[in-house]
């Protein structure tokens, strides 16, 4: 292959690469919970309740319609563990009672009822290094060795969530408690293929009087709650890769043309020999799909390989299955579009170009075929630039417009979604160390009763306190939809206030403000009735006041005051306590725990998921890399040809003694000539339309721009120039070791 082919598949590779990043992320969490969810052999319905006697639940569940199967466990919480050098005081240990199991072992084996043994989930494994054969202690049942992992997707894993949970098997526990009948408090129920969900919740609740604590949660659900780990920030990631793979479709476009453009003699050549125009189009489709295969396949394994890490680190972390061989069919996709693309740009242009005469194709065709009588205006502006060798060099690039603008095209998408990714991350720190971004204006919480509020305002640098409550329900009228309750005793806007998006405040015990994601779910609007089922079985309506743009739990929250709730907040709040403007939260927390309110600090929307954000960083990472090869490819690319096509004029100035150094200002010229109009272009399509367009997935939870500052512009334009000059270097360099006398020949 020559240098020229090389060239060409590396950026055929380079563009696959993104592609295949971009598929990997894309199709892996799109499809992460339904893949795991399957695996798992994940239950319609699950059911939580205060700890009950088996029999006594089992009789009011059997004879639900429609029920498939159904299994019990015993879920102890606030369990000691302890491993190596790890340890929490959140352990939540499942006890499993037999029956469909609901979660599937990915490593290892399952429990054994012969041995002191414990299933951990992938996220704990991951985090604390254990491994089928290791060593956990688990509260008062002691040590056990780990038997395997156990995946199942009903909720995040640690360290995302708080609580690390574990398996155990009854006979476990019957080792250390005795073998009496062990309580249950919860129970997974299978609904036979086409059974209402809602008929069988509704019985589940009318038959299911006497069981204290009774909290419901569909697959659905399920579903939205897992999604709340990564909520807007996996769905921005999402739309990423897609700008990152439009970005690479119009390189790969334009690669293609400019390669026709360069071997126009050569076509030349071949229609003054008698070949059609159809011949040589269809001779072009076969050697870029010749050229494309191997090439795009190496892009394609490469960039899935990159992602591969990240992306099933992230998926391990939401509790998710990675897509294992499956992906090979979404890739498989990616490179029939890859092949499609090049032999596409690469035919088109060929037919075009072979319609011009023989002569004009044996001459270099578009270059010269476009010149024509020079205007008066153009050649007095000519005149008055001044004798730069930079100049020249951005005269040189820009000569053929097609390929320039096509050039400036890619690279400013590129830019513009590298800016996008900046503002991404920006978001992501907000989201993770601002709890304004949630509206919430308050920077401590302590436990502690209502009545304690004038206590905790007297401490020195508290400007207000409130009780705050906060506590799951169901939608009376779906009651598979979980909700967020969140009840201030008075007004809360002072202390937790998403921006409106409709309607105003709530001004009485009867009304509600909801969030956007419950609206939309629930088809709620100002004037409209919010029924909520409470954990105590009450039904209570509110008329809802105004929709809110919240993004704590995904916009599915709704504000009330406590006065309707009655038992239902029959436990101690949280006091929200709002600091004074440039008061020392530090020396607030301290004056607060030694008056006996311990505090603790308001979280943002992520709350501890902070690994989360960490994952998400690194895949945020290794596309932008893929990116950053395109943008590189592409001065490489332009600067080559400019290069091949100008020979005679950089022979001439190197025959005239110019030192290297006045080749790299040439090129460099080029290049700036490149990436100065790109980074306009980005700045552009960033302001006015990716920002907008991502901006608006998250519109329904909360106000989140997503427009780059001047410190990331400044970072995208010094990255474009640094690349502009890597570019420049390495081709100056390939034509210092050409030789001066054949370039000057072709110019005579």
């Amino acid at each position: 292959m020559t240098r020229r082919t090389w060239l060409a598949a590396l950026g055929v590779a380079a563009a696959a690469l993104v592609v295949g990043m971009c598929v990997t992320v894309a199709y892996a969490l799109s499809t992460g919970f339904e893949r795991a969810a399957r695996q798992a052999d994940l239950p319609d319905v699950l059911v939580r309740f205060d700890p009950a006697r088996r029999a006594e639940v089992d009789a009011r569940l059997r004879t639900l319609p429609g029920l498939e199967a159904r299994s019990y466990r015993d879920e102890v919480t606030d369990v000691g563990l302890r491993a190596g050098g790890h340890a929490t005081d959140r352990g939540a240990v499942h006890v499993v009672q037999g029956g469909r199991r609901g979660y599937a072992v990915v490593a290892g084996h399952d429990l054994r009822a012969s041995r002191a043994d414990v299933l951990v989930e992938p996220g704990l494994a991951r985090a604390w290094g254990l491994r089928p054969g290791s060593t956990l202690d688990v509260g008062t049942l002691g040590p056990l060795r780990v038997a395997g992992e156990a995946l199942e997707p009903d909720n995040v894993a640690y360290p995302v969530a708080s609580a690390a949970r574990v398996y155990v098997g009854r006979d476990d526990v019957a080792r250390v408690f005795g073998s009496g009948e062990q309580a249950v408090s919860l129970a997974q129920l299978w609904l036979h293929p086409g059974a209402s969900t809602d008929v069988a919740l509704t019985q589940a609740r009318a038959q299911s009087f006497g069981v204290r604590g009774l909290s419901f949660i569909t697959r659905s659900g399920v579903r939205t709650l897992v999604g709340q780990a990564a909520g807007i920030v996996v769905a921005l990631l999402v739309a990423f890769s897609l700008v990152a793979l439009g970005a690479a479709a119009v390189m790969l476009g334009t690669a293609a043309h400019a390669d026709v453009q360069r071997r126009l003699p050569a076509l030349g050549v071949r229609r003054a020999l008698g070949f059609s125009r159809r011949a040589l189009a269809v001779a072009a489709a076969r050697r870029a799909g010749g050229l494309a295969v191997p090439a795009a396949l190496a892009g394609l394994a490469l960039g899935w390989a990159l992602a591969r890490g990240p992306t099933d680190a992230l998926l391990a972390t939401l509790n998710e299955a990675p897509p294992g061989t499956a992906i090979v069919g979404p890739l498989g996709i990616g490179l029939v579009a890859v092949v499609a693309l090049v032999v596409v740009c690469s035919t088109w242009p060929a037919w075009t170009a072979t319609a011009a005469a023989p002569a004009a194709l044996l001459r270099g065709g578009e270059l010269r075929g476009r010149r024509g009588p020079r205007r008066p205006r153009a050649a007095a502006a000519e005149r008055r630039l001044p004798p730069s060798v930079a100049v020249l060099g951005a005269r040189m690039v820009a000569a053929r417009r097609a390929r320039y603008a096509g050039v400036v095209a890619v690279l400013g998408a590129c830019a513009a979604v590298v800016l996008l990714m900046l503002a991404l991350a920006s978001l992501l720190e907000r989201l993770r160390d601002d709890p304004a971004t949630l509206g919430k204006r308050y920077s401590l919480t302590v436990s502690a009763d209502a009545s304690a509020v004038p206590d905790v305002e007297a401490v020195p640098g508290v400007r207000a306190a409130a009780a705050r409550w906060q506590l799951h329900a169901v939608d009376s009228f779906a009651l598979g939809e979980d909700l967020r309750l969140v009840a201030f005793a008075g007004n809360h806007v002072p202390f937790e206030a998403p921006p409106l998006a409709a309607g105003r405040r709530l001004a009485s015990d009867g009304e509600a403000e909801v969030g956007v994601g419950l609206a939309d779910t629930l088809g709620l609007a100002p004037g409209g009735t919010l029924g909520v089922q409470l954990v105590d079985g009450r039904e209570v309506r509110f008329r809802v006041a105004g929709v809110v743009r919240a993004l704590d739990n995904e916009g599915r929250i709704a504000y009330v005051r406590p006065a309707r709730l009655g038992a239902a907040v029959d436990f101690t709040p949280n006091i929200a306590v709002k600091l004074e403007p440039g008061a020392d939260r530090a020396a607030v927390a301290r004056a607060l725990d030694e008056r006996g309110f311990p505090p603790r600090r308001t979280a943002g929307a992520t709350g501890q998921n902070g690994a989360l954000l960490g994952v998400l960083g690194d895949v945020l990472r290794v596309v932008a890399g893929g990116v950053a090869l395109v943008v590189l490819y592409a001065l490489v690319q332009a600067l080559a040809l400019t290069a091949a096509e100008r020979r005679p004029t950089l022979a001439l100035l190197r025959s005239l003694g110019a030192p290297a150094r006045t080749l790299a200002v040439v090129l460099a010229g080029a290049g700036a000539a490149l990436v100065v109009p790109a980074a306009a272009l980005a700045i552009a399509l960033e302001e006015l339309l990716l920002a907008p367009v991502v901006a608006g997935l998250a519109a329904d939870y909360a106000d989140l721009p997503l427009t780059a500052g001047v410190d990331q512009v400044a970072l995208v334009a010094a990255g474009l120039s640094a690349l502009a000059l890597l570019a420049a270097a390495w081709v100056a360099r390939r034509v210092r070791r050409e030789p001066i006398a054949p370039a000057l020949k072709e110019a005579a």
